[in-house]
């Protein structure tokens, strides 16, 4: 009798849930070793992964994806030898796991503090990339989670190839195999049922385009580490300086286009506009940016400019397009970013301390910046090693996940015989 999706998801759901139990006692020393030699080993398949990543570029080719989605898909041996280094990087950050806080003796005698410990089961689901596959597999396993992986339909021979890797670096440091686990169907009833099992599966990290994390936001009956939209801003305040405003903001909007923390918005002070909006709209019209503006803006910088709709304003172009407002205060700054933005990352640029603590204070996002890049809204900027994607939710993470999100706390109590009275 044939398997059907339903019973297979179970299967794994039941093996993930043994095997978070051993990697929860696992030690760093084991758990190091087995990010080791993964990367020893995709060292030694890195043609096998090559092969198996070219038959899906060949199918997506056949099935017509678009160039953008066959380079997310590409893997090159610059990019496995960067799949490695993230392994090795990953090996030498601290272990959050046991690590105990706030320690302390209350009147009755007892001990009281906090341990850091796995969240147990992660499902991750996620799209094209395979670089993906080691990622989210070396984090969970160093934070002591078991995983299950279900990558796109496009890239499933080189997923599958990555498993075989991952499962032979577990079992050479005796891991169960079943820590790390990819789904092999390619049936999106997979999704459906890794979604609905709170008990084997403790949260879902969704990594993809927004059809995908809503449709997950709605069905799961696991809780969903997730972000939709990065309308990221920058607010340029009066009290900027004109040098450092300009360079963030060219670099927040084209160091890269299509990122989640790239500006979408860019705010400025009426006080402000005309020293800095003038040199910006050249540089971003060099770099083949289409500007969409207020009346004011447009008033400023003339019919290269065309007039922004209100629904652009809250818009994720993920594209070389941005669209300018020009605002009369501070105020109006941070009521346009709370109705407007996502709550992923926004900016300010200004001299004025009292203004930057009020911004930091009051804007309602993941991260809040003074004088720097929005760009720079990512788990390895942060010093975080690497990260399983950005929460814009204010339960369990927030921001940049890395391995402390993949964590949870639990109370402990030293006692010496005490009972309560």
């Amino acid at each position: 009798m044939t398997e059907s999706v339903l019973d297979y998801m179970i299967r794994l759901g039941r093996a993930a849930r043994d095997a978070s139990r051993v990697l929860a006692r696992a030690s760093t020393a084991q758990k190091n070793q087995a990010l080791q030699a993964i990367a020893d080993v995709l060292e030694a398949q890195s043609e096998a992964l090559l092969s198996a990543n070219a038959q899906d570029l060949a199918q997506g080719q056949a099935n017509g994806l678009d160039a953008a989605m066959l380079d997310r898909l590409a893997l090159t041996p610059a990019r496995i030898s960067d799949m490695i280094a993230g392994l090795r990087q990953v090996a030498t950050l601290p272990d959050p796991i046991g690590a105990i806080r706030d320690m302390r003796y209350l009147p009755s005698g007892i001990q009281v503090g906090k341990m850091r410990v796995p969240l147990g089961v992660i499902g991750i689901i996620y799209e094209s990339r395979p670089n993906v596959t080691i990622d989210a597999a070396s984090l969970c396993l160093k934070s002591g989670n078991a995983t299950i992986l279900r990558g796109g339909s496009e890239a499933i021979h080189s997923n599958q190839a990555i498993a075989r890797c991952i499962q032979k670096g577990l079992a050479e440091v005796g891991l169960p195999a079943a820590a790390v686990q990819v789904v092999e169907t390619t049936d999106r009833a997979a999704v459906g049922a890794l979604i609905t099992q709170p008990e084997y599966v403790d949260v879902i990290v969704p990594r993809g385009g927004k059809g995908l994390i809503e449709r997950i936001s709605a069905e799961a009956r696991v809780p969903v580490i997730k972000h939709l939209d990065g309308i990221c801003h920058v607010y340029i305040d009066q009290a900027a300086d004109v040098e450092k405003a300009i360079r963030v903001a060219d670099n927040a909007k084209t160091q890269r286009f299509a990122p989640c923390n790239t500006m979408e918005t860019l705010l400025v002070h009426e006080q402000i506009a005309a020293q800095v909006l003038p040199p910006l709209a050249d540089i971003y019209q060099q770099k083949g940016v289409e500007l969409r503006g207020c009346p004011k803006t447009r008033d400023l910088l003339g019919t290269a400019v065309v007039a922004a709709t209100e629904e652009d304003w809250s818009t994720e172009y993920n594209a070389p397009i941005l669209s300018i407002k020009i605002l009369s205060s501070l105020e109006e700054a941070i009521s346009h970013i709370n109705h407007y933005g996502s709550h992923h990352t926004d900016a300010i640029i200004t001299e004025n301390f009292t203004d930057a603590r009020r911004f930091l204070t009051e804007v309602d996002s993941s991260s809040v910046m003074v004088n720097a890049s929005t760009r720079f809204a990512d788990g390895f900027e942060y010093g975080l090693g690497a990260e399983i994607g950005i929460s814009t939710d204010k339960l369990h993470a927030r921001g940049p996940v890395g391995l402390e999100g993949l964590t949870s706390e639990k109370y402990i109590v030293f006692g010496d015989g005490h009972v309560r009275t």
